[in-house]
């Protein structure tokens, strides 16, 4: 890595994990994702004749949504695949990573981020970089996961743990100096380090359904951390790993057969 490379140890593991994975997210986590989008685009105010960037657009799911409202969008994506799949779905898509934006100072109204600073390795300097692109005024929403119960995550964790499965080492980790407390508190204090304006920030909660098939899938496909973690192993534990996956899911996630699983987000809000 090069003295000017903006990218981190973090950002660089971050995108080998995504790289080429935009359709097995587009099947499985990007539902996940969804829920909370459309108090994002409220709480930025996107509505008719906003000009808004979509920072992390995924496969563009924050981004249609913000375009159905009559908004003028944007979108960038570190990873290309996820960016071509945005653009396939009638996004204005690029790619792009924070964070260096392609964009002028004060270029937009609003800027939202669904998911987006869970995953860049200098939070603050991104912050900076999203408040540089806002007009005076302009507005920030972005949602990350909170510390509260993650059930999909935890069926997951408890798989691994029934499979005798230990995570590897070097999994992605933020440097101690870049972290910050996953609360709301800790978040709206983020914001206003970085120069943000009536920071606030609160957790939002929702039930995500999901065929057990489908969960699984985003594990085996190499999804996210625990998809770095299941793809490590050699076949025969992947195997346990499903076992005991599909035996405490049948037992106490399921409804009908399919999974029911509580998550929650954090939404912050700021002004530039």
């Amino acid at each position: 890595m090069s003295p000017a490379d903006p990218a981190t140890a973090f950002d660089t593991a971050e995108r080998r994990m995504w790289a080429g994975r935009a359709e097995a997210y587009g099947s499985t986590f990007a539902r996940l994702c969804a829920h909370p989008v459309p108090e994002l685009l409220d709480t930025a105010d996107v509505g008719a004749g906003t000009y808004v960037l979509d920072v992390g657009t995924g496969t563009g799911t924050a981004a249609l949504a913000a375009q159905e409202r009559g908004a003028r969008v944007r979108a960038v994506d570190a990873e290309p695949a996820m960016a071509a799949a945005a653009r396939g779905r009638g996004v204005a898509a690029e790619v792009a990573a924070l964070p260096e934006l392609p964009f002028a100072d004060g270029e937009f109204d609003a800027v939202v981020g669904n998911f987006v600073l869970n995953h860049v390795g200098r939070p603050r300097t991104a912050l900076a970089e999203l408040r540089r692109v806002l007009r005076p005024g302009g507005r920030l929403a972005l949602t990350l996961w909170s510390t509260g119960r993650q059930a999909g995550m935890e069926l997951y964790g408890r798989a691994l743990e029934a499979a005798g499965v230990i995570p590897p080492p070097g999994l992605p980790r933020l440097e101690a100096a870049e972290d910050f407390p996953r609360t709301a508190e800790g978040v709206a204090a983020l914001l206003t380090e970085a120069g943000f304006t009536g920071a606030a920030c609160a957790e939002t909660r929702f039930e995500h359904r999901a065929g057990v098939e489908e969960w699984w899938t985003a594990a085996v496909s190499g999804l996210a951390t625990i998809g770095l973690i299941v793809t490590a192993q050699d076949p025969g534990t992947v195997a346990r790993i499903r076992e005991e996956y599909g035996r405490i899911a049948a037992a106490e996630y399921t409804d009908g057969g399919e999974l029911i699983l509580e998550h929650g987000a954090l939404l912050a809000r700021a002004t530039a």
